[in-house]
């Protein structure tokens, strides 16, 4: 993994000092109100700012999710606003962009989803086009990475420089990649998507959806659209997340050392029938992909210089059997069986039963904060029972 620089360290101080509260609360208290008292002389500044003591109505804004917005702009380096889900976040993005056409390859379901909702609203027809189509003025391209659910790395300046040579913008779903692991700022991104429900939340109990984008013009155009669509996050939500963003650098990068050593680990068990890695059966898994793994392509692109804070902690194993498939999220014991990721607990699914599209022989595993030797044991006694067929 690589050793984290100064300038893409994930700052403690940020995450716990970053906000800026009214009254003598150390933890916030959950926001329940719809409406505030208006202040004196009908003033609406800050209405929809990063105010707390300027609120007007809670679809607008409210103490707690302009907290947690003032937190999520500094660590992702740019500005920041908040939606119901990672979904929402998506369906805002397009949008605000208004693309031609929309330019993406592979990736999460739910974000193609979100896309084919947003077409069907449409008069004017917006075609999806590949990745390696040739781009034109007014496209958007949707680029995910690391990619779910394999979890390798995509060359983010490479589609910068394409798109923008010809005017278009460049959006980038960074779920797999959370701060501190990679900026994409930083390699030509416009705008920067996240479902906050992973590594943000981390603890598989909020919904959230999130937008970085450069400018505070462009934020509070996105706010302004949010206004009007009414898909902000809920209190509680942003409770729970602010709750979630005191840890976040204590989180992440164990998750990323833990999940790259677990998946160089696996990586050697792929040998012949016969043979075993450190008490792994040969055979049972034939590939792992993850962003540790790849190496540098035609284009000089290596990941290890693009996610310069660590690698994802989400990656996916192929299995020689289907039947090792389905039997190994539930002959595990400290990871989870059930879809998602981010969280502090280890989760596994055969991805086809989320992701009809993927392989039945995939199967993603989400690492948390356990200890890697029991993780590491776990796996080892599963995938030496499944192929016993026990």
């Amino acid at each position: 993994m690589s050793p984290q620089s100064p300038t893409c360290q994930l700052s403690g101080t940020q995450l716990i000092h970053g906000d800026h509260g009214p009254g003598s609360e150390v933890a916030p208290s959950i926001s329940v109100t719809s409406t505030f008292r208006a202040v004196p002389y009908n003033d609406p500044e800050g209405l929809g700012a990063m105010n707390p003591e300027k609120h007007v109505y809670s679809r607008y804004s409210q103490n707690v999710t302009s907290r947690v917005e003032q937190i999520l702009s500094k660590v992702n380096q740019g500005h920041a606003i908040t939606y119901a889900s990672g979904l929402a976040a998506a369906f805002s993005a397009l949008v605000h962009f208004k693309p031609k056409r929309i330019a993406i390859s592979g990736g999460y379901m739910g974000c193609h989803g979100a896309i084919s909702t947003y077409i069907k609203g449409r008069f004017a027809d917006t075609p999806i086009i590949s990745l390696d189509d040739e781009f034109q003025e007014g496209d958007l391209c949707w680029l995910e990475s690391p990619l779910n659910p394999t979890g390798e790395s995509r060359n983010i300046k490479y589609y910068a420089d394409k798109i923008h040579a010809v005017g278009g913008k460049l959006l980038i779903d960074s779920t797999f990649g959370p701060p501190p692991l990679q900026y994409p700022f930083k390699w030509g991104a416009d705008c920067i998507f996240h479902s906050g429900t992973k590594y943000f939340g981390g603890h598989s109990d909020l919904l959230c959806g999130i937008i970085i984008v450069k400018t505070e013009a462009e934020r509070e155009q996105l706010w302004h659209d949010r206004v009007y669509m009414g898909n902000m996050m809920g209190s509680l939500e942003s409770w729970l997340l602010l709750r979630s963003l005191r840890t976040m650098h204590l989180r992440i990068p164990r998750q990323s050392a833990s999940g790259t050593e677990i998946a160089q680990w696996l990586s050697r068990a792929v040998v012949p029938e016969g043979q075993e890695h450190d008490g792994i059966p040969g055979g049972v898994i034939t590939k792992v992909w993850h962003s540790s793994l790849q190496k540098t392509d035609a284009n000089g692109f290596n990941p290890s210089v693009q996610m310069e804070g660590g690698f994802n902690a989400c990656f996916s194993i192929l299995l020689s059997k289907e039947e090792y498939a389905e039997k190994l999220p539930h002959s595990l014991e400290y990871f989870v069986p059930a879809t998602s990721l981010g969280g502090v607990e280890s989760l596994v699914e055969q991805r086809i039963k989320a992701d009809p599209k993927e392989s039945p022989l995939l199967v993603r595993l989400s690492i948390g904060v356990e200890e890697v030797a029991d993780l590491k044991d776990d796996l080892r006694r599963a995938l030496m029972e499944i192929s016993k067929g026990n």
